[in-house]
């Protein structure tokens, strides 16, 4: 090899030398007008694809309304038509629209929003009441056991006496005010509330207790991580029953020496033989259970999203 032949080749091989740096090859002007039309259409084709997913949930979900609703509308359509075809006396059953306009009404006068306000000011102070009350007591009686034995018995005879038969010892020993009123939707909603949370806490899974135990927490924190969240779901099925009991006790109290309230309007129609304004009375007190119990069920979701759906 010749020193010329081989300056020539170090010169090519040596690196960092402009020779030996190879030319990067450049794009093509069609293949990179598809590289940026490919890129641009990304989201065109996400759209595309989401498009059908969505009006997909869109049908679903209208589906699942229409099977949960088609039983109402049905009773409506019923209670509409019975009446007008002379099945039932429209005196004493008049059609759905008469009691719909009879509920416009009242609720354009003012009178169904007081007295609707009276009554779920009774209602969920009651209710409260309840609750701040039979809970603690509930999980006392549950964890305890000589703390049962003790109130078990006259448990056992309160629990078993209806709230109604007592609505007159109620009114005679608080009067006819709001006491009295208040006091009595107190009583209704102890025992739903108590009775589930005891059974709550005593039917805790054993395995749980047991790992609890293993880790040496302490009470406070074995009720606060083990206790409370696992008897969440047993405990609102009692706070669920509670909210239904606290309207209609209350409705029931309104009707014997009340001034305001749904239940002094049902029972002042039926006395004045306005059967329109009772059953918009009936239906209103009726949404307002359905709205409390959904409110409800929000509730114990939110307080046990730990759980694991069944599905899933």
């Amino acid at each position: 090899m010749s020193p010329t032949t081989g300056t020539a080749t170090d010169k090519a091989t040596t690196p960092g030398s402009a020779s030996a740096v190879e030319p990067v090859p450049s794009l093509s002007p069609a293949r990179s007008a598809g590289s940026a039309t490919f890129g641009a259409a990304q989201p065109d084709v996400r759209r595309a694809t989401s498009l059908p997913a969505r009006i997909r949930r869109l049908s679903y979900l209208l589906l699942v309304g229409a099977t949960k609703s088609a039983a109402v509308v049905a009773l409506l359509l019923l209670w509409e038509a019975a009446p007008r075809l002379g099945l039932v006396d429209r005196t004493f059953l008049p059609p759905f629209s008469e009691v719909a306009g009879a509920w416009w009404g009242l609720a354009v006068d003012g009178q169904l929003a007081d007295n609707a306000r009276a009554s779920l000011v009774r209602s969920f102070s009651g209710f409260g009441l309840a609750v701040s009350f039979a809970v603690p007591l509930g999980l006392l009686i549950g964890w305890y056991r000589p703390v049962a034995d003790l109130l078990g018995p006259l448990l056992e005879v309160f629990r078993n006496t209806a709230a109604l038969a007592l609505l007159p010892v109620f009114v005679l020993l608080l009067g006819i005010g709001e006491t009295s009123k208040i006091s009595i939707v107190v009583y209704a909603c102890t025992w739903p509330i108590l009775l589930n949370t005891i059974s709550a806490v005593r039917t805790v899974d054993p395995t749980l207790l047991k790992l609890a135990k293993s880790m040496n927490l302490s009470a406070p924190r074995l009720f606060q991580k083990v206790i409370l969240p696992a008897s969440v779901p047993v405990m609102f099925t009692g706070i669920r029953l509670a909210g239904a009991v606290s309207i209609l006790v209350l409705v029931a109290a309104e009707m014997i020496g009340a001034k305001a309230g749904l239940g002094y309007l049902i029972n002042a129609s039926q006395y004045n033989f306005a059967i329109p304004q009772m059953y918009a009375g009936i239906i209103t007190i009726s949404a307002i259970g359905v709205a409390f119990n959904q409110f409800l069920v929000a509730l114990e979701r939110r307080l046990s999203s730990w759980r694991v759906p069944v599905d899933g």
